[in-house]
């Protein structure tokens, strides 16, 4: 079983699963700001990362959406919303597609769509060359960020992507989430999607979601989140947790 986190002791229940670049305490900053009575979340972390550091496996996103699938029936959850960062939220759109019956909502959080992303062999060798590189790290995290935050925080993200991931996880993830698509099997899904997209965000923008996410989900909503990048959880998570919860709100029952 995979490792996670619970915070909260609420009806409704919230899968929230991380991105690429480091475990689930990358959303510690919106941790105290979260409405525990309302809602139960549960912060995973996937094999190779965190909680789940030691746990070997394939290293996909199919691989995580099973598992998230177990831990929910471990917790004899039936029914849950679903929030994904960024790879985070890739995996939830398979979640989605392969067991529409479990997910009342998604909530796409800077999100790598379900058909993948197209790289050139520049791009290809920064993201592949992280696998061992801080500096190309570095990089990654700036520019999804828009070249304008701290580089200590910029180092801090990094130093904790090496701290909470092995090498062989952050290796196998990447490809299944560049390479990766399943877009014929998501591609019409009627369930909410909130579609959340960081002002700042330089890779994954509010472009790229109008192409994919919004062109492929009929009761989509896409909002682009003000004085954010790709980290809105960091950076502005007082407004991000605001927005989210407004949602699941309107979208539990």
């Amino acid at each position: 079983m995979i490792g996670y986190s619970p915070i909260g002791s609420g009806d409704q229940k919230v899968i929230v699963l991380h991105g690429w670049l480091g475990d689930h305490t990358v959303f510690a900053p919106l941790m105290p700001l979260l409405d525990r009575d309302t809602y139960t979340y549960v912060f995973v972390d996937y094999r190779g990362y965190g909680a789940s550091l030691d746990i070997a496996g394939d290293f996909t996103v199919e691989e995580i959406a099973a598992d998230v699938l177990e831990l929910a029936s471990h917790l004899n959850w039936e029914r849950f919303h679903v929030i994904g960062h960024s790879m985070g939220g890739k995996v939830a759109q398979y979640l989605a597609a392969s067991a529409p019956e479990r997910v009342q909502s998604v909530t796409a959080l800077t999100a790598v769509p379900a058909s993948g992303v197209p790289m050139d062999n520049d791009g290809w060798g920064l993201f592949s060359g992280a696998i061992e590189n801080a500096e190309n790290r570095y990089q990654i995290i700036d520019f999804t960020t828009g070249c304008r935050l701290p580089a200590t925080w910029i180092n801090s993200v990094v130093s904790a992507s090496f701290e909470t991931t092995t090498k062989k996880a952050f290796a196998g993830y990447l490809e299944s989430w560049v390479k990766g698509n399943f877009q014929d099997l998501a591609e019409g899904m009627t369930l909410p999607f909130n579609v959340l997209v960081g002002e700042h965000d330089g890779a994954l923008t509010e472009q790229v979601m109008q192409d994919t996410f919004m062109r492929w989900y009929p009761n989509a909503h896409l909002e682009v989140l003000p004085g954010a990048g790709h980290y809105p959880m960091q950076e502005t998570p007082a407004y991000l947790v605001a927005t989210i919860e407004r949602f699941l709100g309107k979208n539990s029952g």
